[in-house]
């Protein structure tokens, strides 16, 4: 399987990243949200809603369940597939099973998955929490200059955007 880091990928879907941060870049606390934003969450299910979503072990357990009307894929090491889940052992055989499904792919946690997979991706879709708030996750740093904001959307608690590689 050929994947190219930094350049963009020759596979065929998009690889989005979807994130909710502070201005400080938490992501989590623990293994939750440390908001509880309804609006943010309906946003997320819109946007993911009949494509495939690619989690880490951690953020499975704190999501407890497959996402309804999602194909759903785990990276872990001792997981099986099954119940509504396909497990990978590592991020580029998950990419590739995602590519399978024919749908976006959207990297949906946690921050060690978010770091694995920031070179694949083509877009970042964030929304920036306006308040702050405590947590111990955060998301991996990365160059916004590599980035260029197609769309924005204001709502009272996040602002979410659109980012696309340059």
């Amino acid at each position: 399987m050929l994947l190219v880091a930094q350049t963009g990928n020759p596979m065929k879907q998009d690889i989005i990243i979807i994130v909710a941060m502070t201005r400080r870049g938490v992501i989590g606390n623990g293994n939750a949200l440390p908001w509880h934003l309804p609006e943010d969450l309906r946003h997320f299910k819109r946007e993911t809603r009949g494509n495939t979503v690619v989690m880490g072990e951690n953020t499975y357990r704190s999501i407890g369940k497959p996402l309804p009307e999602r194909n759903n894929i785990v990276i872990s090491p001792d997981r099986r597939s099954g119940g509504g889940i396909t497990v990978c052992r590592d991020l580029p055989t998950a990419l590739g099973t995602a590519q399978s499904f024919g749908k976006k792919i959207f990297i949906i946690g946690g921050a060690y998955t978010y770091e694995k997979a920031l070179p694949y991706a083509d877009y970042l879709y964030i929304s920036h929490i306006k308040k702050d708030y405590e947590g111990n996750v955060y998301f991996p740093e990365f160059d916004p200059d590599r980035w260029e904001v197609i769309s924005s959307e204001e709502y009272d608690d996040f602002c979410f955007k659109k980012y696309k590689r340059r």
